[in-house]
């Protein structure tokens, strides 16, 4: 039996947005001097990776990364990669939108004037179908959030199962399988250690 595939998912670096807790959907912002420090290390942890194919969403903030990390010459972008599109409460923190509207959960509501959970959970499936359809390992650079509903949508998590796995910055995890392709797991999350010399 050949082995199992295993699809790596590189979150961005830092971003001022990121750092200051802002929203950052389709708001092409650039890393961060830290940011671009940490899609170094984390090019590091990356090194000697063997992977069929490289997807980035188009936004500049993983595209940049997935260059610093060493494969922006094989990398192809995948516009469903982008960030959810928060319409109306783009750049704007979770505490100032709770204040105008109690209880909201970006997981369960969506933005207004942006994409609801299930247009990004359709996105997140045709990602999910693409990258079993590769053939071998894939490496995957986009944002904090399309990521945890990629992650939730691969296990099969209900709708709003992202909400439950955070995502840091310059972060890596996996996905794959445990013994057959009929269970699909979430082999790694949220794995910093390559951050450590850098004060994360």
């Amino acid at each position: 039996m050949s082995e199992l595939q295993i699809i790596y998912l590189a979150r961005h670096g830092e971003t001022a947005w990121s750092l200051s807790g802002q929203h950052t959907g389709r708001t092409d912002l650039p890393l961060t001097a830290n940011g671009e420090r940490n899609a170094q290390l984390l090019g590091a942890r990356l090194g000697g990776l063997n992977v069929a194919s490289v997807l980035t969403s188009p936004l500049a903030r993983a595209r940049r990364t997935c260059e610093l990390a060493g494969f922006g010459a094989v990398a192809q972008v995948d516009p469903d990669l982008a960030e959810w599109n928060y319409g109306e409460y783009e750049g704007r923190k979770s505490s100032e939108i709770l204040k105008e509207r109690p209880g909201w959960d970006l997981f369960r509501d969506g933005c207004p004037g942006g994409e609801t959970p299930e247009e990004i959970a359709a996105r997140a499936d045709r990602v999910a179908a693409r990258l079993r359809a590769a053939g071998g390992n894939v490496l995957v650079f986009s944002s904090g959030h399309f990521l945890r509903v990629l992650a939730g949508r691969w296990t099969r998590m209900p709708l709003d199962g992202g909400r439950y796995l955070m995502l840091g910055t310059a972060s890596l995890s996996m996905l794959g399988y445990e013994n057959d392709v009929a269970k699909p797991v979430i082999r790694l999350w949220n794995d910093r250690t390559h951050l450590k010399d850098s004060g994360q």
